[in-house]
């Protein structure tokens, strides 16, 4: 079976090291690039995320990465995103100041209710027929946020708690060839590289 190679973009808020570490240790060729030349020769694009929302969406335009990602992605070609990745996905965020996001999946990002942030472990709850999602359910994952994507119910994959009364938020989102993840799966050991490795093939041997 042919190599998959993950084009990883680079707009200098990402968490980078860590993704590539873990793509590589479940066998896939990695390219971590800021240009869209080299993002193009790539399989599936995946935006990582380490930050606040405004000023990675200020690098990725100044990177000229923004309409590059959002063609991209209307062609047909699979785009993960990652925790800040995955909110990056929305319409626009609410976090220090209103602002436009790639708007490939309908939804806003909006602070938690519950809490002024989620870190730590916590199991999803896979909320719908994906086979993307299914081996995911009741799995535990690294989170790092206090933002969450306000998602319709339709684009709706995974959702966690913060405790078992507690109000569920988003954790997954999938709109056809778009996936986002709001947790690490490269920092939850086994069983977010096999959440991981079912998405990625599954967007891409489709």
């Amino acid at each position: 079976m042919t190599r998959l190679t993950i084009g990883i973009v680079d707009y200098g808020v990402g968490n980078l090291a860590s993704v590539r570490h873990a793509l590589h240790a479940m066998g896939y060729r990695c390219r971590i690039a800021g240009n869209s030349e080299t993002l193009a020769q790539s399989d599936l694009l995946l935006l990582p995320g380490v930050g606040a929302f405004p000023a990675a969406m200020q690098a990725l335009n100044a990177s000229e990465l923004t309409d590059f990602v959002r063609q991209q992605a209307m062609d047909g070609k699979p785009v993960v995103g990652i925790c800040l990745g995955m909110q990056l996905l929305a319409d626009s965020s609410s976090e220090m100041e209103l602002t436009a996001g790639l708007g490939l999946i309908p939804g806003k990002v909006v602070p938690l209710e519950q809490s002024r942030w989620h870190i730590g472990w916590n199991s999803i709850e896979v909320v719908r027929e994906d086979p993307l999602f299914k081996n995911g359910e009741g799995q535990a994952m690294y989170f790092n946020h206090s933002y969450f994507f306000d998602v319709p119910a339709e684009y709706q994959a995974a959702v966690s708690r913060l405790d078992e009364l507690g109000e569920p938020f988003t954790v997954g989102v999938h709109r056809n060839n778009v996936v986002g993840l709001q947790f690490h799966p490269e920092k939850s050991q086994a069983a977010g590289r096999h959440m991981l490795t079912s998405v990625i093939e599954g967007l891409c041997r489709a």
